[in-house]
């Protein structure tokens, strides 16, 4: 099981955006992540393909993990692919089908990912673990960076992990040198972290930091 690591784009400084994607790829940290807010399935606004396809212009090699916290994902799928995303993580709480979007990514030649809020059961994704390449637990509520970490949602993960030993499960929210071990020691291979690590100067020692936290306890 291959481990990632993926700054979050919502932490970095908006003045110097370009940099901020430059400066995270040279991390060495395996993707990007982006975070989409619409400000109705979350209570904030962040940015749009625009963004998107500028991550994909200043880092073309840079891997692209778009999150799509929005009520209709399905009416901006093709939008965010066409940007540049290679990844589409989708809310279980989204107001769609979501098994005929996630036949729609795969047909658009993007991976699937389904996505839970911290107080959704986790029983709700069981009819869609065979459609989808990754899960994301979120361990913040979300809509805000800089949030403290929800260890109760770790059961989720490791319920997910006996269930599909092959799947990747993926944390986003609160992520920093103490909490990501506990999430890798639940059974998660993918890890978000925004404030963390773009606080850091230093984001490449942060990110050999984190994995060495990592393969610790895996």
């Amino acid at each position: 099981m291959n481990i990632e690591i993926l700054p979050s784009l919502l932490a970095a400084d908006f003045g110097q955006l370009a940099d901020e994607i430059r400066r995270a790829e040279a991390s060495g940290a395996d993707a990007l992540h982006l975070d989409i807010m619409d400000s109705h399935f979350v209570p904030n606004l962040s940015f749009g393909p625009d963004v998107v396809a500028l991550s994909k212009k200043v880092a073309p090699n840079f891997y692209r993990n778009v999150h799509l916290m929005m009520s209709r994902p399905d009416l901006y799928l093709e939008k965010f692919i066409d940007a540049g995303a290679q990844t589409l993580q989708l809310h279980i709480e989204a107001d769609c089908d979501l098994h005929t979007e996630f036949k729609r990514v795969k047909a658009l030649g993007a991976k699937r990912a389904l996505v839970l809020n911290p107080e959704t059961p986790v029983e709700r994704l069981l009819p869609y673990l065979d459609e989808v390449d990754e899960i994301l637990v979120m361990t913040v509520h979300p809509g805000y960076g800089g949030q403290k970490f929800i260890a109760d949602c770790l059961p989720k993960v490791s319920y997910l992990r006996e269930r599909k030993p092959k799947l990747d499960i993926m944390i986003d929210g609160g992520g920093n040198a103490e909490t990501i071990p506990l999430a890798a020691k639940a059974g998660a291979n993918q890890f978000v972290a925004g404030s963390y690590l773009f606080a850091k100067a230093d984001m490449k020692a942060a990110v050999d930091d984190l994995r060495l936290r990592i393969n610790a306890v895996i």
